[in-house]
């Protein structure tokens, strides 16, 4: 398979089951997007969406009841070589998955072993991938750490995660991330459990490093601020579809989807006095054996009768798709 020059990862049609003892539910369903190189890409939507096991199904971390049922997920190695990710075999994605695409998770607590200090963590994953002693790894981590901004990096890969604060620890899982030089980064919500000071240098933490090493960058968040300060481009996501994709501009200038314009209406304006909060009406619908057509039907103010049925990909300008009857061509 041959994919553009420009792009590091194609994924096509992926369709992600979990089986359970309520029924089937249909986390993902004929999911595609594509990342190039060098950009940062985000996935945006309410939680439970399926941003999260998205991106664990091109990594091939879902857990049984879960079942990547469908789909391809092309990937440009390093090399140059395009491979199907989801065709490889479980050695062959381990040497792939943390060497040239990295996994920032949003809760670092969970993602550093309390009992192994911060530089056993940068020695564990370079040597996997990588033919290297421990006092070069060490070396490597402090640099890194000293890249991420973090104090006294020669002290800080002897201490353990405990010893570090939140935003500290959050640097060192994306500083880990780094140590391969991957091709890809995937940032799942990295700023969630931070406070407001932290998340912003997080986020420009991030959009450095991208810039520096050249990287492309998957980021899953439900913050659309997030989204507006670092990403090129925006694929929205609802009830395990993406419904719009767009260049980031754009899609704040000119939101095509309904949903995506009531998403766009619960951010607050800090120009303006706020007398209440915006939500979007009703919930979620259950993705457990969904209705066919547009799962947004139930909360759209323009729900028809031909919501019932799949909404087709509409090209709305460039390089920007809607999911929509809304925007079908008429005559």
């Amino acid at each position: 398979m041959s994919i553009g020059g420009d792009l590091v990862l194609s994924v096509r049609n992926l369709d992600v089951k979990f089986y359970t003892y309520a029924g089937v539910v249909h986390a993902v369903s004929n999911v595609s997007f594509d990342v190039y190189k060098g950009e940062i890409v985000a996935l945006v939507g309410e939680t439970g969406c399926g941003k999260s096991v998205t991106t664990r199904a091109i990594t091939r971390l879902i857990d049984p009841p879960g079942r990547i049922e469908g789909g391809k997920a092309y990937f440009r190695r390093r090399n140059g070589e395009v491979v199907d990710l989801l065709s490889l075999s479980d050695e062959e994605i381990r040497d792939i998955r943390g060497n040239e695409i990295a996994y920032v998770f949003q809760d670092p607590t969970s993602a550093l072993d309390p009992l192994y200090t911060i530089g056993h963590h940068f020695y564990e994953t370079m040597i996997d991938h990588r033919k290297i002693d421990k006092k070069n790894a060490i070396q490597h981590a402090v640099n890194l750490l000293k890249e991420t901004f973090i104090p006294s990096p020669e002290s800080r890969v002897k201490n353990y995660p405990h010893e570090l604060s939140g935003g500290m620890r959050q640097r060192s899982v994306i500083a880990i991330g780094l140590s391969n030089n991957p091709v890809l980064l995937i940032a799942d919500e990295p700023t969630t459990n931070l406070d407001v000071t932290i998340q912003a240098q997080i986020l420009e933490l991030i959009k450095d490093l991208q810039a520096k090493h050249g990287m492309s960058v998957i980021l899953i968040t439900h913050n659309l601020g997030v989204v507006a300060e670092v990403a090129h481009r925006v694929y929205v996501m609802y009830a395990g579809k993406i419904v719009e994709e767009a260049p980031v501009e754009e899609l704040f200038e000119n939101p095509q989807h309904p949903y995506t314009r009531l998403l766009l209406r619960t951010v607050p304006d800090p120009t303006k006095k706020i007398e209440k909060l915006e939500s979007i009406p009703g919930t979620v619908p259950s993705l457990i054996n969904p209705l066919p057509g547009c799962r947004f039907r139930d909360r759209c103010p323009f729900a028809s009768e031909k919501c019932l049925e799949e909404p087709p990909m509409v090209e709305v300008g460039k390089a920007h798709r809607v999911y929509c009857w809304l925007h079908t061509v008429k005559g």
